[in-house]
């Protein structure tokens, strides 16, 4: 007899996604695929690399291509005067501030870059 009193608890059977007719849900990747950009734009955009390699060579390419672009560096860097050189053809001045003055200015440009203020 008590149990006549209870209410009876309901349970709620309503979908958590809304409903869709079959054929529509079925067409949803097809209609995405069809809306998806050309790899071209995908590479314009920087999503994709601009390489043609298989992408388990992509990573091996970019560091190749970062190592090459280094050693060109050096090489050009080797190859530059000497800063005496340039003070002696007048195309650099000699600064007349001490090694320490230097060291300074240096570390006090770094504090305010890291503060955010230079």
């Amino acid at each position: 007899m008590a149990d006549e009193n209870k209410p009876r608890s309901s349970v709620d059977e309503t979908p958590i996604s809304p409903i869709r007719p079959n054929n529509e849900r079925r067409n949803s990747l097809e209609q995405h695929l069809q809306h998806r950009p050309d790899r071209s734009e995908l590479v314009e955009k920087n999503i994709l690399p601009a390489s043609n390699a298989a992408p388990s060579l992509q990573e091996k390419q970019k560091e190749l291509e970062k190592h090459m672009r280094a050693d060109s560096l050096n090489e050009k860097i080797s190859h530059r005067p000497a800063p005496e050189k340039l003070i002696q053809d007048g195309l650099l001045h000699e600064d007349p501030r001490s090694p320490e003055e230097k060291y300074e200015e240096a570390i006090e440009d770094e504090y305010a870059k890291r503060e955010g203020g230079a």
